[in-house]
């Protein structure tokens, strides 16, 4: 066979194994992303327009999640935290909406603490979203509520529901569930 004709099948036959490989790799990282991120995955693919989108912004999130010093507390923090959301609690039947405000803050100063920035509730989300993705619409739902209660629009059946959301990113960042 000349020189030419070898040329001519292996050019083709290594620009399709390159796109195979390509392929192959995209599939692995949208499922790695997938798993990561469960329900948000799906979310930020509509937010984003598209999944080629939302790899990236996923993976962008990954990458400034790895540069957070994001710190386990020792167990008096713990303790301490627990004891504020009791009294976050407690004084929910007297001021349901300064609770639901309370229980806002309290999730905020423990992010804080543990090593998250807290520039926003934008940002909060695209922090949590990789290691908290699990419980990422509960802080929503909590979010919301909380932003209609400041306009007195959320019944105390929603606050009432604003705290439940807001106790389960709290407990999950308080133990740690969901690691780094």
């Amino acid at each position: 066979m000349s020189t030419g004709t070898l040329i001519a099948i292996i050019v083709p036959v290594a620009v399709v194994l390159i796109a195979i490989a390509a392929g192959l790799w995209t599939m692995s990282r949208r499922r790695h992303l997938q798993d990561r991120f469960g329900p948000e995955y799906e979310r930020t693919v509509e937010q984003e327009g598209g999944r080629l989108a939302a790899d990236r912004e996923l993976h962008s999130r990954e990458e400034r999640h790895a540069y957070l010093a994001i710190k386990e507390l020792p167990e008096d923090r713990r303790q301490a935290y627990a004891q504020d959301w009791s009294d976050v609690q407690q004084h929910f039947v007297d001021r349901p909406e300064g609770s639901v405000t309370q229980a806002d803050e309290l999730v905020s100063r423990l992010m804080k603490e543990r090593g998250y920035p807290t520039e926003g509730y934008d940002e909060n989300v695209r922090d949590l979203s990789v290691a908290h993705a699990g419980t990422l619409q509960h802080y929503r739902a909590a979010h919301a509520v909380k932003v209609r209660s400041t306009d007195g629009q959320a019944t105390t059946e929603e606050l009432r529901g604003a705290m439940v959301h807001y106790r389960a990113l709290f407990d999950e960042l308080l133990s740690d569930r969901g690691g780094r």
